[in-house]
């Protein structure tokens, strides 16, 4: 591979590439239809190509990694600094490239089809999880329009609707019966989708080695497992634990100056959804260990006796994190005392 960098902006239907030299110096820029970009990389020599993380950016880079190609994908904010001029695809281009040379710039890594997979399962049950909390709230409002209130909670209102619709005495008129009979028909039906896509995601997790040696870390069940593998992929994006934690927004935001240190609450960066996952399994790992005295339960008990349940599960959901990618091939195989 020479040293030139491309920058690819993708797009739905009309992509934009700018070729710089090893000195930097803009070479030539074309734009290209969708159906054309495979076949103008497959004619062109092997360059370092960096692109926007979007939708789609995986399957480029894998598609480009094919052709030869070596391939960085960067968040767009980390991008943003690096585009000069007015808003337009070339300029994004030229930004997308100058962000990809620069040492030391976060990558996110290129999903396998498989990991792909995954995330797709994670992200269709948690729209499902949406609708059906969406689908409770609105029938609890209408309820309440006629002076029923129903307690919070999906299995509350998976109880309290076919009560209501088999009580001839309550305030509800045959026609609204009706209709809320079509709702809570809709309800089951959610709840077998989610159903479904549990069972996918748990059959997976037993399927795959990554994701079983994961699930031998407290607080890692097969979701977490199988989200935790899909975002992480095989470990190699990043150089040491503390990173992998980091891009999940499980660590302190920093605002420190003339030399002191200041620490502020954990900076929620990267995907909220598997933050959200470690720090539940965190949660129970943390009230499970109160009644345990192995090394790893002994320095959660020290930790919650100081600070409380809620940062010790934090400072877990961070521990998670790092003993997950030291499991990860090629990372290295897992610490069984988790003392790192």
């Amino acid at each position: 591979m020479n040293n030139s960098i491309a920058g690819l902006d993708l797009a739905k239907n009309v992509f934009h590439v700018v070729f710089f030299d090893r000195h930097f110096k803009e070479v030539r820029k074309r734009m290209l239809r969708r159906n054309q970009v495979l076949a103008f990389f497959a004619n062109t020599p092997p360059v370092l190509i960096g692109m926007e993380a979007c939708s789609g950016s995986s399957y480029w880079g894998r598609e480009l990694i094919k052709l030869g190609h070596e391939v960085k994908i960067i968040a767009p904010q980390h991008v943003k600094p690096y585009v000069r001029g007015n808003k337009n695809d070339y300029n994004d281009a030229r930004g997308i490239a100058a962000a990809a040379k620069i040492p030391g710039m976060p990558t996110v890594p290129v999903k396998t089809i498989e990991d792909q997979d995954i995330q797709a399962a994670h992200r269709m049950r948690t729209q499902c999880i949406r609708d059906r909390t969406a689908l409770c709230n609105s029938m609890r409002g209408l309820l309440a329009e006629y002076g029923i209130v129903l307690a919070r909670g999906v299995s509350k209102v998976r109880k309290g609707i076919p009560e209501l619709l088999e009580d001839p005495d309550n305030a509800l008129t045959p026609f609204f019966k009706e209709m809320l009979a079509r709702r809570y028909e809709q309800l089951v039906e959610i709840d077998g989708h989610i159903d479904f896509y549990t069972q996918k995601i748990k059959q997976r997790a037993k399927e795959d080695d990554a994701c079983k040696r994961l699930q031998t870390i407290p607080g890692f069940g097969p979701i977490n497992a199988s989200a935790f593998k899909s975002a992480v992929g095989d470990g190699s994006a990043f150089s040491k634990g503390r990173d992998v934690s980091a891009s999940l927004g499980v660590v302190p935001r920093q605002h420190s100056s003339g030399g002191k240190d200041n620490l502020l609450g954990i900076s929620k960066r990267g995907d909220r959804y598997l933050r959200s996952l470690l720090v539940h399994g965190a949660r129970s790992t943390v009230r499970a260990a109160a009644n345990k005295d192995d090394q790893l339960s002994q320095w959660i008990n020290r930790l919650r006796e100081r600070r409380g349940i809620h940062k010790a599960s934090v400072a877990l959901a961070n521990k998670m994190a790092r003993i997950g990618w030291a499991g990860m091939p090629p990372a290295g195989a897992l610490n069984k005392d988790y003392s790192f």
